[in-house]
């Protein structure tokens, strides 16, 4: 579901780990999706557990230890510099990744990064090569993946109840955040290209398993702002294959995904922001009648922690490729920058 298996010998060679039984995880950034998803979902994982909370406010990162039960707090240095953390978990604007990212990756930890990984397909690479120089693992945290009912979504696809596939419909926007929210602010690599309309772009990865051909997009800016308030993207597939995506600040909210094929239509009602005690429907049209196929709650960020944490207590012997799947979202955000830059079609290819 869009990370490929690593072919061959795995160049990851990690450190050291202080339990074998369980990733140790520092905070690095301790935001909103922090606080309502993230440190429950470690605190929950099988295989994870939090050992230090960073920030750049003691009494925040305090009041965040006392919340999840953890005893040692700091700032982020602190973090790195702690030999009892094993890998982070980076929860800081988008334009803040990169720095972030580099420097746990040379302090020997693992590194859990937010979505989208960066600004810029370069900046990818730069986080990519850190880690893969100092053998950790590098995670782009794109949670929803690992919702089963994708899952389902694909094996409705595999048994062949869609048909041939034909077209891919991705929508992701909600209200106007507030004024002082990171995804607002260019300098933080704000904008609706990083923040939400990349979950489509991933969703369609995923569903057709493969990485597209061009990229054609049109953003809308805020002259006073200076970002994307608004992207509407076309990504062709191979075999004639089509990815439609729009993303918006100040919308109505939309969090959703249907796949267009040629016997039948699916529909999925809550595709990207899933609270864990919800259930989601799967709706599939075919012979005139709509079927709905209700999934039942699960926590998608629980999931990953443990996907992640299994990889790395694999002690390198890998089998899913985190890092190559960073670099190919990567390089289609690029193309739509590029191609919103320049007023043309992007083709993947001339992106190296």
């Amino acid at each position: 579901m869009g990370i490929l298996p690593i072919k061959g010998q795995s160049s990851y060679f990690p450190p050291k780990m202080k339990s074998s039984s369980k990733v140790r995880f520092g905070i690095i950034g301790c935001s909103r999706i922090a606080k309502k998803a993230m440190l429950p979902a470690i605190n929950d994982a099988e295989l994870a557990e939090i050992g230090m909370i960073g920030s750049r406010s003691k009494e925040r990162a305090l009041d965040y230890c006392k919340k999840f039960g953890c005893s040692s707090y700091g700032n982020y240095k602190d973090v790195l510099s702690n030999d009892e953390i094993d890998a982070v978990y980076i929860s800081l604007p988008v334009g803040m990744h990169e720095e972030w990212t580099i420097k746990a990756a040379e302090s020997g930890k693992h590194v859990l990064c937010e979505k989208s990984s960066t600004t810029s397909l370069d900046s990818a690479k730069r986080m990519v090569e850190a880690c893969r120089k100092n053998g950790v693992r590098l995670l782009e945290g794109f949670m929803f993946r690992y919702h089963p009912q994708h899952k389902r979504v694909i094996s409705l696809v595999k048994q062949g109840a869609l048909g041939d596939l034909l077209s891919f419909y991705g929508c992701f926007g909600f209200p106007f955040p507030d004024d002082n929210d990171p995804k607002l602010n260019k300098g933080l690599g704000g904008g609706s290209l990083n923040d939400s309309a990349a979950y489509a772009i991933y969703a369609s990865r995923m569903i057709f398993e493969e990485e597209p051909l061009s990229v054609a997009c049109r953003l809308k800016m805020d002259s006073k702002l200076g970002i994307d308030v608004k992207s509407d993207i076309f990504l062709a597939y191979a075999n004639g294959k089509a990815a439609f995506i729009s993303s918006a600040f100040g919308a109505y909210f939309q969090s959703t995904y249907s796949i267009w094929g040629s016997k039948s239509h699916l529909r999925v009602k809550r595709a990207y922001a899933v609270p864990k005690d919800m259930n989601t429907s799967i709706f599939l049209d075919a012979d005139d009648k709509i079927s709905e196929i209700i999934v039942e709650p699960e926590d998608h960020f629980r999931l990953m922690v443990d996907d992640f944490c299994r990889e790395i207590l694999n002690k390198g012997k890998n089998k899913k490729n985190f890092e190559s799947d960073l670099l190919n979202q990567a390089r289609v955000l690029e193309a739509a920058r590029l191609s919103n830059r320049e007023g043309r079609i992007v083709k993947i290819s001339e992106l190296p």
